[in-house]
């Protein structure tokens, strides 16, 4: 099966012409429309966007086929994907994508293994790194150079050093501990 990438996201529709909202991930929002069809989690080919405009953050876009606000409520929501072999290839070693982190081991600064990279979420205040440690409960840390000073992806793992609040090798205490 093709790897997809998540690039982008239907947010709403906008006006009566079946123009909508889409709430493009890349670096640069205008370059999604560098990539024909856009394909919905199943990999199956989902919009083929004809115009974009930015508007107050987002995209105004017109796909084909979709002609009026009701085909355009329709996919509300929707989550589109490129094809991983479409992206260009990374050329410098300190570029990856966010996908490629994903599965990755997470060492401590003194290489000890503490888990594996579950996923990267952005909430909206920027990329936070959810992470599986051996034992316990995932967490998530802020992606920032402080708290990851390195990342290889070609020996398949990233360095974290977490503020000291961040307790990464104890498991939490549950309620049964709290009353024994």
């Amino acid at each position: 099966m093709t790897e997809l990438v998540f690039v982008a996201q239907v947010a709403a529709s906008f006006g009566v012409r079946g123009e909508f909202k889409l709430i493009s991930h890349m670096d640069d929002p205008l370059s999604v429309l560098e990539y024909n069809p856009l394909y919905n989690p199943r990999g199956e080919p989902a919009l083929v966007i004809t115009a974009a405009r930015v508007h107050k953050g987002a995209l105004v876009v017109k796909a084909e086929g979709i002609s009026d606000k009701d085909k355009a409520d329709a996919l509300k929501g929707l989550k589109l994907y490129v094809r991983r072999e479409d992206l260009p290839e990374v050329e410098d070693e300190d570029d990856f994508y966010i996908t490629d982190l994903i599965g990755l081991e997470v060492r401590s600064t003194d290489g000890s293994v503490i888990g594996r990279l579950k996923g990267v979420e952005d909430f909206g205040a920027g990329d936070l790194l959810d992470i599986q440690p051996k034992g316990g409960a995932s967490y998530y840390l802020m992606f920032t150079r402080e708290n990851v000073p390195e990342v290889n992806i070609g020996a398949g793992y990233v360095v974290i050093s977490p503020p000291q609040e961040v307790v990464v090798n104890e498991p939490l205490e549950t309620d049964q501990d709290a009353l024994d």
